[in-house]
């Protein structure tokens, strides 16, 4: 592993990153995913050693892995073509036996999870059916059907199963019964368990204004976990039901870890955390060891685990960058009032600097002080990059998660224009040298602030934003298009909302010089959103580039391709920016 050949500066771009560990039953292996090798694969290592062993599982990209709780499988998580349908094969620990056990055709398989105790692999195709795999002889039984729903466990005795309903900003869990069909309300939220004895419920609660850990038994409704300031962010319980390890988000973004006792109710931190951002935690079946990925600015997705044997050690983990930056949180009110925030990368010197803002996608994820190779990079050139959290992010509560939804998506894009103004007014960045970009609905976004506001950016780049509703519904996947209806508004009653929210309506409006990037089998953002995008700059004569990625989803798996893309938006901002260096 290390850094690639291509750089911007003196800031390395690319490096390679492992994420989604999975510990063997014992905790003395680690599967995980890494990309050390240009794309994302699958690898396993003894825990405390560096040496490594390839799981051959074909060209498709790997998005995750899970060790099952006998040991003698690999459950792989492959997105074919790096598009958004995914499909799962197992394969033997030593790479052998490998076949496909979901995602035939065109269906897609989510949300894969091995049975505590049994040979048994728990999924969901298309959100609409729940199934239970066998890998001995690969046969499949139906544990459930249902519109947008999830298979989170299912109950020992095979009698029950956990479930997650609903579409976005409105899902909830239940408990089915799967002889009568019964479905039983647990919680609002997106994330439970069973404990061993198949009747007590482990969840991720979100039917406050900020999620908290609760336990559901016949005795009732107990907080185990909860903050008046933070969010659980996920959580992973031992498979004896005796410990969880609790994920918090505390505001603003950064990772904190809770070991806690799930008898006695006492809790200690996870020390030392090696990163700012900790995802992924999971144990081993034997409850010996979690694992965990952490990261930090300048420090890639790395694969770590803790248990009382090692203490917190890496299994494959590069050491963060010489020189990287460390963001500023910084807060500053809407135009309306609401409090909004967001992570500033400041270059040395004197400002105002040329400033690049940064939207994530989602919009329910959130920006936060993770590894960002394009950051440090441009950073290092003298551009300043500010990644805020605008309405509709996760990570501040319930009701700024759902402040975008439908109509008022209206203010989120000109919460873009109260970030500017912040910058400029805070003597940050200087107002003829903005630039914006983003992702997915950071894309979106994008798109909506330059036909919003068009003289605002000297320079843009939408990277597979949605241009247009009416054509992303269209052609979007339909489980996708079904989950977003709650979110953005419905095809057929909200046509007109839509039409006026899309980017495309207003395209004569924009004329700031615009990089659009795409991967060509993107099916979540098809690339029909890029090319009427392209074709209706090229019409009216506003300077544009269009990199297009082949073999390439809704996001660039291959590190080659993200050595493209880091080369190509730097070369841009640059040209446009005309930042003053030294």
């Amino acid at each position: 592993m290390g850094w690639t050949d291509i750089e911007t500066g003196s800031f390395p771009s690319e490096v390679s990153g492992s994420w989604s560990p999975a510990l063997s039953p014992d905790g003395r292996h680690a599967a995980y995913v890494s990309d050390r090798g240009g794309r994302p694969q699958v690898w396993v290592q003894p825990v405390g050693s560096d040496l490594t062993f390839l799981v051959d599982t074909g060209e498709a990209p790997v998005a995750s892995v899970q060790w099952s709780t006998g040991g003698g499988w690999l459950a792989c998580h492959v997105a074919p073509g790096g598009a958004p349908r995914h499909e799962v094969w197992l394969v033997r620990p030593d790479g052998s036996e490998l076949h496909q056990v979901a995602g035939f055709g065109a269906d897609t398989a989510d949300n894969m999870r091995w049975l505590p105790g049994r040979s048994l692999l728990a999924l969901t195709e298309n959100l609409t059916t729940a199934l239970l795999i066998d890998p001995a002889d690969g046969s499949r039984s139906i544990a459930a059907r249902g519109e947008l729903i999830s298979l989170l466990d299912v109950a020992p005795a095979r009698d029950r199963a956990l479930l997650r309903v609903g579409p976005r900003g409105d899902r909830h869990i239940v408990v089915r019964d799967l002889l009568t069909g019964v479905d039983e309300f647990v919680t609002a939220g997106e994330q439970a368990v069973f404990g061993p004895d198949g009747e007590t419920v482990y969840a991720r609660s979100e039917s406050g204004e900020l999620p908290v850990l609760i336990r559901v038994a016949k005795g009732g409704v107990e907080v185990l976990a909860a903050s008046g300031t933070d969010e659980v962010e996920t959580f992973a319980v031992t498979a004896d039901g005796r410990t969880a390890a609790v994920l918090w988000n505390v505001r603003g973004g950064l990772s904190s870890v809770e070991l806690l006792d799930l008898d006695s109710g006492a809790r200690r931190p996870l020390t030392p955390q090696p990163g700012l951002v900790i995802s992924g935690p999971a144990w081993s079946f034997d409850g010996s060891t979690l694992s965990f990925t952490a990261e930090g600015p300048g420090q890639p997705h790395g694969v770590w685990v803790s248990s009382a044997a090692t203490g917190v050690v890496p299994v494959s983990a590069e050491p963060p960058a010489p020189g990287a930056v460390t963001p500023t949180l910084e807060t500053f009110p809407a135009h309306d009032g609401l409090e909004l925030s967001g992570w500033l990368f400041r270059p040395t010197g004197e400002g105002p600097f040329p400033t690049v803002l940064w939207f994530h996608g989602g919009p329910e994820a959130q920006e936060r002080p993770g590894h960002g190779p394009l950051f440090q990079s441009l950073v290092d050139r003298g551009i300043a990059v500010f990644a805020p959290n605008v309405r509709g992010s996760s990570g501040f509560g319930r009701t700024f998660v759902n402040a975008d939804n439908l109509a008022l998506r209206y203010a989120a894009i000109q919460d873009v224009h109260s970030c500017a103004s912040f910058l400029v007014g805070s003597g940050i960045s200087d107002s003829s040298r903005l630039g914006i970009m983003g992702r997915s609905y950071g894309g979106y976004l994008t798109l909506a602030a330059l036909t919003t506001f068009p003289d605002l950016f000297a320079v843009g780049i939408d990277v597979c934003g949605m241009s247009n509703f009416a054509t992303f519904y269209e052609h979007t996947e339909p489980w996708i298009a079904a989950a977003a209806v709650s979110k953005y508004g419905d095809p057929v009653t909200d046509e007109v909302l839509l039409a006026d929210l899309s980017p495309i309506t207003r395209i004569d409006h924009l004329r700031t010089p615009l990089m659009i990037v795409h991967g060509e089998n993107d099916s979540n953002v098809p690339v029909i959103e890029a090319e009427q995008v392209v074709r209706a700059l090229a019409e009216r004569g506003i300077p544009h580039r269009y990199l297009l990625f082949p073999g390439e989803g809704h996001e660039l798996l291959h590190r080659s391709s993200r050595a493209d893309y880091m080369r190509e938006t730097v070369e841009w901002l640059e040209t446009h920016l005309r930042p003053v260096i030294g």
